[in-house]
């Protein structure tokens, strides 16, 4: 039976990441075609609506007696992209502690793209990374290499982590230079790099569409806390997940500076990313995954 939505406490009882990521991507079909756009093509690799004026030659017309709507077969050499999905493994992605909620988010939604990727027969490759790019996989298409993925996704879910900070702007740019040809790169990261330093992180954005590769970057992120600082006003002792440094603080003391400071910080991300023609999606762990496959989904068409 297809699911649409995930309790992430939960994920990590029910096992299985594979078989969760095809739930999870069925349901989300399904909920495709009750939706407005249901016109939406699902048949990712086999068939695009047709174009007034294309040759008729290749009109699926077996499609057609069931859709009412144009289609065109497409071939296996037409469709094949490639796609890097890099993964944020550094410790403030366990946060929040409870359900270690944006990690397992995260993987849940790359497990999902890959499962997307194999059915529309795309190449795909993992690389997971913190202060350094820890797993790279080859770029493959074949079931048995997306299952080596699977298994790589489900070891980061199970895993413990140690305090490891982050260096995204020093892993794209190592990225950038080992990717040859152009490809789809897809970000999982809370982008908690050194703040203080965010043009390293906009030089390396930049970096992967000089060489021209379309970048989708998911922006991990607790809402409900890390942006809205939702805490009730009694004494709380805040913890660095990456360097273990410990503050004691009231939240009111502190909520206007704070909120302050991080709207301008994912503002000025946002405005950079649209400078460099980087689709930013905010990927708050509270709503769940359809609006990441859509994103993924509508990025994908518009590569083909």
């Amino acid at each position: 039976m297809a699911i649409r939505h995930l309790d992430l406490a939960k994920v990590r009882a029910l096992g299985n990441l594979e078989f969760l990521a095809k739930q999870l991507v069925e349901g989300f079909i399904t909920g495709l075609h009750k939706s407005p756009f249901h016109g939406f093509s699902v048949e990712f690799a086999e068939h695009q609506l047709y174009n007034t004026g294309e040759s008729t030659r290749n009109i699926d017309w077996k499609v057609f007696a069931k859709t009412d709507r144009l289609y065109v077969k497409r071939y296996e050499e037409e469709t094949n992209l490639r796609c890097h999905i890099l993964l944020d493994t550094s410790s403030s992605m366990y946060y929040p502690e409870e359900t270690l909620g944006k990690i397992t988010f995260s993987v849940m939604a790359a497990a999902s793209i890959t499962y997307l990727l194999q059915r529309q027969k795309d190449a795909v490759s993992l690389c997971t990374f913190s202060e350094e790019i820890e797993i790279q996989t080859a770029v493959k298409s074949t079931p048995s290499h997306v299952h080596k993925i699977m298994l790589e996704l489900d070891q980061v879910l199970q895993s413990k982590r140690p305090l490891v900070k982050t260096s995204v702007a020093d892993v794209l740019h190592q990225i950038a230079e080992k990717i040859h040809k152009r490809s789809l790169v897809v970000i999982f990261s809370d982008m908690f790099d050194n703040l203080e330093e965010a043009d390293r992180l906009f030089s390396a954005l930049q970096h992967l569409r000089h060489n021209l590769h379309e970048v989708l970057l998911f922006h991990v992120t607790d809402k409900k806390t890390e942006q809205d600082f939702t805490f009730e006003n009694r004494p709380y002792e805040f913890i660095d997940l990456e360097t273990g440094e410990r503050v004691k603080v009231q939240p009111d003391q502190v909520r206007e500076s704070y909120q302050k400071f991080a709207t301008e910080f994912y503002q000025n991300l946002k405005l950079k990313c649209g400078q460099y023609k980087i689709d930013f999606i905010e990927a708050d762990i509270a709503l769940g995954f359809d609006p990441i496959l859509t994103a993924y989904l509508v990025k994908h068409a518009k590569m083909k």
